[in-house]
């Protein structure tokens, strides 16, 4: 899943994607409205953490313009305001969520994870194809009975995979979705991480459910193969 964090708090901004990207999540950071309606115009996010207080534009702005655009990805506002009135404007704006600073990370994280079920799959807690279940929620994936143990980035791989579950998944796609705008590597990494999810999910047990599909990318399957 990837995020875009739209704060002038520069030190909130980096802590906030530091935080998240050791979640599994591929993290921007822009500091200004103006760049934030940009890049949220121009990339393909999951959802929006966005600052009220901007240089520029600020966030009622930024998110009502791109309401009017029709882009509907979700958006958490952020501010150092409170009050109803504040509030109300925002969610007016078309904001999904608001929270006041100062708040706790760890109800930012619920927040996002809850505004990411509803847009995947109509709230759906926990994804599953065949006998495959993954929580993002708990970061848990299990074959059938059994755990399987899997790294904060192996687990983004596999979550957007399952969330298009049937699907053809590009290999550009799960790099936007997974991967940061600075990342500027390897874009073959991808293909390592299929390989180590394959070990891990497929092999022991004795099936094959992350295809192939030459020329285009990848599909999570049900089938055991």
């Amino acid at each position: 899943m990837r995020l875009l964090i739209v704060e002038d708090e520069k030190r909130l901004a980096l802590a906030l994607a530091k935080g998240l990207s050791a979640e599994g999540f591929a993290v921007d950071v822009v500091h200004d409205g103006a760049e934030g309606l940009h890049r949220a115009t121009t990339t393909d996010y999951d959802l929006i953490i966005l600052d009220i207080m901007l240089p520029g534009m600020n966030g009622y702005r930024v998110c009502s313009t791109l309401r009017a655009a029709g882009n509907d990805t979700p958006v958490l506002m952020l501010t150092a305001k409170d009050g109803e009135y504040d509030e109300a404007e925002g969610l007016d704006t078309g904001a999904d969520d608001y929270l006041s600073k100062p708040f706790s990370y760890v109800v930012l994280v619920a927040r996002i994870r809850a505004l990411l079920r509803r847009r995947t799959r109509a709230g759906a807690q926990v994804l599953r194809v065949g006998d495959l279940v993954i929580d993002p929620a708990t970061h848990m994936c299990r074959r059938g009975d059994t755990e399987v143990t899997l790294t904060a980035k192996e687990f983004a791989v596999l979550e957007h995979l399952a969330v298009r579950a049937g699907q053809v998944v590009s290999k550009s796609d799960i790099l936007q979705h997974v991967w940061d705008f600075a990342y500027d590597g390897d874009p073959n990494i991808v293909e390592v991480y299929i390989s180590t999810l394959r070990r891990k999910i497929d092999t022991p047990f004795a099936c094959r459910t992350i295809l192939t599909v030459r020329g285009a990318g990848y599909r999570l399957t049900a089938e055991r193969g």
